[in-house]
């Protein structure tokens, strides 16, 4: 790391401790030699899945999100569990939230998404290979959702009209729009 941009944490101070995050105060010196202060908020990590039904079709799931005071249209998603392995978290989320299990997952991108604040790290995976499992969505008892499946072009259009607005969305949306077959395999 270039040294004239790295900051040295000097002190950590908790703020908050929740059942998923948990947010701190820390204060660093600056490249500078100056001080200052960051809020940071910690979180476990999650997984999120581009579900692919079909060749041109897969899940989203609708649900409310209280952050931004608004049902969002996202792909399933879910927090990896203390231990848990990526693969596996996104296996869980994917069966919960849908009732699908996937006969394949492969590992698309890894990333953070918002770092200026948060150190959420999370992983996306492509699931194909889906069928439904006999017992159903089992999803978390405070959880509500919408499920649907949609072909590639109405996908398009509700990310055009802005029912689609979600970041690990968009991104998972932009990394399958460009092609359907690349050296890497079917996408």
């Amino acid at each position: 790391m270039n040294a004239s941009l790295s900051e040295q944490t000097l002190q950590v101070e908790t703020l908050f401790q929740g059942k998923v995050l948990t947010l701190e105060r820390h204060r660093v010196r600056l490249p500078n030699g100056k001080t200052s202060q960051r809020e940071v908020v910690k979180h476990p990590g999650a997984v999120a899945l581009l579900a692919l039904v079909g060749p041109e079709e897969l899940l989203l799931v609708r649900q409310y999100r209280q952050a931004v005071g608004a049902a969002l249209w996202e792909i399933p998603a879910g927090t990896l569990e203390a231990g848990e392995q990526p693969a596996a978290c996104a296996r869980r989320e994917l069966a919960e939230e849908t009732g699908y299990r996937a006969a394949s997952l492969e590992e698309w991108a890894r990333f953070y998404t918002a770092p200026g604040f948060c150190d959420e790290h999370m992983t996306l995976f492509l699931a194909r290979g889906l069928t439904q499992d006999e017992t159903g969505a089992q999803k978390d008892e405070d959880e509500f959702l919408e499920l649907g499946a949609f072909s590639r072009s109405e996908v398009e259009g509700m990310v055009a009209g802005g029912e689609v607005r979600d970041a690990k969305t968009l991104l998972a949306l932009a990394l399958w729009r460009p092609h359907t077959t690349t050296a890497r395999g079917e996408r």
